[in-house]
C-alpha cells in the first residue's frame, strides 16, 4: 500500500546535512576563535600564571558541561533554528524569546567581528605592511586602513556566499579545518612539552591570592566558550539524533580545554633570554614585536623552528575562518527564527531552493561589512560585553531548561537547569559589582556598550510591539522592569569605574611625576593604600544600592503581581458564563463556538493581510459509531475522551477544538507549527499501531495557509478535511473500523 501523504504544506524546512562528526566541528569551530592563540595565552597567563590558568579552565570545563546537559535537554524537547530563543519563547512566552535572543545575538555578532577584523592582524604579523595601505584615519588609537577593511569584507562576503551556495561544502570546509588546527596544535604542544629546560615556574602570578587567580580565569568561561552552543540552532538540520547532542556538546567542550590548555602552558615553554622567566616576558608586552609579540608562536619556533611557526600560522588561520562560518551560519538560524515570528521583516525567515536562509545570511554579512571601519579598539569592547550577553543568555537558556524539566518531571535535568542558573546568577554579580573579589579587567567603555545595546532593545521591542498584530508580545512586563534596573544600575557601575579609572591614571601620573626624586618605600605604600581604600569604599557603594535596587525591584514586582492577581479575579468572573461556553464538557478542549469564533478573527487578519504563518490539522475517530452501537454511549464517551487526550499530546503548544461528534479540530502554532511533519508521522505511525492493540484510532489531514491563495481559512480547512478522508480510507484498508 502507497503511503499517504498526510500534509499538504510549502518546503519551509531547513535542510538536513550535518553527521554527528560535523555537528561536533561547528561547536569547537565557533568556540575557539582568533583569541585562544593570540589573546588567551597573554590574558590568562598575565592574571593566574599557567597553573591557575589550567585550574580556571578545568573549573571553566565543568560548568560548560552543565550548560551543554541543559541545551542538548532544550534541543531535544524544542529542535529547530533558533536555539535559546526559541527555548525561552516556547517554556516563558515571547518577552522572554526576545531578549534572549537580543543579547544572544549580540554575543553571537561580536565574536563574528572580533575575528573578521583579526585578518588584518594576522597580516601584520606574518605578511607586514601588505595591506596597511590607504590610511583612513585613526579612532580610539587604532590606526584603520582601507587595505585592511576591504580584507576583512572580502572574506566575510566569500563565507557568506559558501555558506548560500552549498551547506555541504561548508560543512565539509569545516570539519576539515577543525581538524586541522586542533592536530597542530597538539603536535606544538607535545613537540615542545618534554623538551630538557621546560619549566612552568612560577606556577602562579606571585604576590596575588591564588584563589583569586583561579576565579579570574574561571568566570572568563562564558567568554572563552561561547559558540560551542551553536548546534542547538542547526538541530533542525541534524542527519542523526538528537539525542546524540549531548555527547556531541560533551566532546566538544573537552576538546576545546585541552586546545586551550595546551596554548597556555605551550606559551610559558620558551621566551628570550634577555628575560628572567615567562611572567618578565608575559608582562612586558608593549615593548615585543614580531614572533616574540605570540608567545605561543615563539615556543614552536624555539622547539620545531619553521616548522612549529608554519603549523601554529594554518591553524590561527583556520581558527579564523571556522569561527566566520560558524557564527554566520548560528546568526543567520536566529534571525531566521526571528522573522518567521515576525519580529525581523518576515522575507528574512524564508528560505531559498536550497532549504537555506539566504536573506539571513546576507543580512549578517550586510550588517559585519561595516564593521572594519569602527577600528580594533572598539571591536575589543564589544567583546568584552559578549560576557554579560552569554551570562544573561544561559541564565535564561538554564531557567527555561529548569522549568520544562520540572513540567516533565525529570528531577535530574531539573537540578542541572537549577544549577546553571545559580552559577549564572553568581557570573552577574561578579561582572556588575567589579572589585567584590577581584579588581576588573573590563574598560568602563564595556559597561557603556552594554547600556546602549539594552536601551537600543527597547527602541527595537517598541518597533515589534506596534506590528504584533497576534497580541504576543508585552505581556511579561516584570522582564522589562527588570531590564530597565539592569540598566540603571550598570549606569552607575559605568560612572563609578570610570572615576576609578581616571583616579587610578592621576595616581600613575603623580608617580611618574616624582619618579626622579627619592621616596621611600612607605610613601610608596601610602599611595597604593590610598586607592585600595578607593577601591573599597566604591565597592560597598555600590553593593548598598544594589540592595536597594533588588528590594525595590522586589517590592514593584509583589505589586505588580497583588495587581495582576486582582485584574485576574474580576475577568475569571466575568468569562466564566463565556469559558464554559466556549469549553467542550466532555472533553475540555475547545468548543464548536470557541472555533467559529476563531474562524471569524483569523478570516480579518487574512483580509488586511496581517495573518501569520499556519496550518490546521481535521481529525476524524474511527469507529465511534460501532463503539455505540456495540458498547453504549457511556463507552464512546469514554473512546471520545481517550481520541481526545491523544491528540492533545501530540499537539501541546496549540488549540485544540471538538468540532462534531467524533470530529476535531487543530489550529497549528509556535512549535507545532514548525515540526508538524514530524508530528503528523508520529501520530499516523499510532494510528496504524492502535489497529492491531485495539486502541483508540484517529485519522488525520493537515494543510497549510498559502499566502495569496487562501483568502479565508475555510478553503485551508477543506484541503485538510480531503486528505483526512484518504488518510481515513488508508486506515479502513489496513483493518479499521471506519464508523
Amino acid at each position: 500500500m502507497a503511503k499517504i501523504e498526510l500534509s499538504a504544506h510549502t518546503n519551509d524546512r531547513l535542510t538536513p546535512h550535518l553527521s554527528p562528526v560535523s555537528a561536533w566541528a561547528f561547536s569547537l569551530g565557533t568556540s575557539i576563535g582568533w583569541g585562544s592563540l593570540v589573546v588567551t595565552s597573554n590574558t590568562y597567563l598575565a592574571q593566574a600564571g599557567p597553573a591557575g590558568s589550567v585550574a580556571g579552565l578545568l573549573i571553566g570545563a565543568v560548568i560548560m558541561l552543565i550548560m551543554s546537559s541543559n541545551f542538548a535537554y532544550l534541543m531535544d524537547c524544542y529542535p529547530g533554528a533558533g536555539g535559546g530563543y526559541l527555548y525561552c519563547r516556547n517554556i516563558f512566552g515571547y518577552d522572554y524569546g526576545f531578549l534572549t535572543a537580543w543579547f544572544l545575538g549580540l554575543t553571537y555578532f561580536a565574536i563574528l567581528w572580533a575575528n573578521a577584523t583579526s585578518l588584518p592582524l594576522f597580516a601584520r604579523y606574518f605578511l607586514g605592511e601588505t595591506f596597511e595601505v590607504g590610511k583612513l584615519y585613526t579612532i580610539f588609537d587604532y590606526d584603520v586602513y582601507l587595505g585592511e577593511a576591504i580584507l576583512s569584507i572580502v572574506f566575510l562576503v566569500i563565507i557568506a556566499c559558501l555558506c548560500i551556495w552549498s551547506q555541504q561544502i561548508s560543512a565539509r570546509l569545516m570539519t576539515g579545518m577543525v581538524i586541522l588546527f586542533a592536530v597542530f596544535i597538539t603536535a606544538c604542544f607535545f613537540g615542545a612539552a618534554f623538551r630538557p629546560g621546560v619549566s612552568y615556574s612560577p606556577a602562579f602570578v606571585p604576590d596575588s591570592n591564588v584563589l583569586e587567580q583561579v576565579v579570574k580565569v574561571a568566570i572568563m568561561s562564558p567568554w572563552a566558550f561561547i559558540g560551542f552552543e551553536n548546534i542547538s540552532h542547526l538541530s533542525e538540520e541534524f542527519t542523526f539524533s538528537r539525542r546524540k547532542s549531548f555527547r556531541i556538546l560533551v566532546i566538544s567542550v573537552i576538546t576545546t580545554t585541552a586546545l586551550y590548555v595546551f596554548v597556555t602552558l605551550l606559551s610559558v615553554m620558551a621566551y628570550p633570554e634577555r628575560y628572567g622567566s615567562w611572567l618578565e616576558y608575559i608582562q612586558d608586552r608593549g615593548n615585543r614585536s614580531g614572533i616574540e609579540a605570540l608567545p605561543a608562536f615563539y615556543a614552536a619556533n624555539h622547539y620545531l623552528g619553521s616548522a612549529g611557526v608554519w603549523m601554529l600560522m594554518a591553524a590561527l588561520l583556520a581558527l579564523i575562518l571556522t569561527s566566520l562560518i560558524g557564527n554566520i551560519t548560528a546568526l543567520s538560524r536566529l534571525l531566521y527564527a526571528l522573522g518567521k515570528d515576525g519580529i525581523l521583516p518576515r522575507p528574512i525567515g524564508t528560505l531559498n531552493g536550497r532549504g537555506v536562509p539566504a536573506k539571513a545570511i546576507l543580512m549578517v554579512a550586510g550588517i559585519s561589512i561595516l564593521v572594519p571601519f569602527l577600528g580594533r579598539t572598539a571591536i575589543g569592547w564589544i567583546v568584552d560585553v559578549t560576557t554579560f550577553g552569554a551570562t544573561l543568555s544561559y541564565g535564561l537558556i538554564s531557567a527555561a531548561a529548569f522549568k520544562e524539566a520540572g513540567f516533565r518531571e525529570d528531577q535530574t535535568q531539573k537540578r542541572t537547569g537549577l544549577a546553571g542558573v545559580i552559577i549564572m546568577i553568581g557570573f552577574g554579580l561578579y561582572l556588575l559589582i567589579p572589585n567584590l573579589i577581584t579588581r576588573s579587567s573590563m574598560e568602563p567603555e564595556s559597561y557603556f556598550l552594554f547600556i546602549v545595546w539594552a536601551v537600543l532593545g527597547f527602541f527595537v521591542f517598541r518597533r515589534v510591539l506596534k506590528n504584533d498584530v497576534e497580541n504576543r508580545f508585552g505581556r511579561s512586563i516584570i522582564v522589562w522592569i527588570a531590564l530597565l534596573s539592569m540598566i540603571l544600575f550598570v549606569s552607575m557601575v559605568w560612572m563609578n569605574q570610570s572615576i576609578l579609572s581616571v583616579t587610578d591614571t592621576a595616581m600613575k601620573t603623580i608617580e611618574e611625576t616624582y619618579a626622579g626624586i627619592d621616596i621611600s618605600g612607605a610613601q610608596t605604600e601610602i599611595v597604593d593604600a590610598q586607592m585600595a581604600a578607593i577601591r573599597t569604599v566604591s565597592t560597598r557603594s555600590i553593593m548598598v544600592v544594589l540592595l536597594v535596587f533588588i528590594l525595590s525591584l522586589a517590592v514593584l514586582m509583589n505589586n505588580y503581581r497583588l495587581m495582576n492577581k486582582q485584574v485576574e479575579h474580576s475577568q475569571r468572573e466575568l468569562g466564566m458564563v463565556r469559558n464554559l461556553a466556549e469549553t467542550d464538557p466532555l472533553t475540555g478542549v475547545k468548543s464548536k463556538l470557541a472555533y467559529a469564533e476563531t474562524e471569524r478573527m483569523l478570516n480579518e487578519d487574512i483580509g488586511k493581510g496581517e495573518a501569520v504563518d499556519f496550518a490546521i490539522a481535521v481529525l476524524d475517530v474511527n469507529g465511534l459509531k460501532h463503539i455505540n452501537d456495540t458498547l453504549g454511549h457511556q463507552a464512546g464517551d469514554e473512546y471520545i475522551q481517550k481520541a481526545s487526550r491523544m491528540i492533545c499530546m501530540y499537539f501541546p503548544h496549540s488549540p485544540v477544538y471538538r468540532t462534531g461528534g467524533d470530529e476535531f479540530v487543530v489550529f497549528l502554532q509556535d512549535h507545532d507549527y514548525d515540526e508538524r511533519q514530524e508530528i503528523l508521522d508520529m501520530f499516523r505511525k499510532e494510528a496504524e499501531a492502535h489497529i492491531a492493540s485495539g486502541d483508540v484510532v484517529v485519522s488525520v489531514g493537515c494543510s497549510d495557509f498559502q499566502r495569496g491563495k487562501d483568502d479565508t481559512m475555510r478553503s485551508v480547512f477543506e484541503r485538510a478535511d480531503a486528505l483526512m478522508y484518504e488518510h481515513k480510507k488508508y486506515l479502513k484498508s489496513m483493518g479499521a473500523v471506519s464508523r
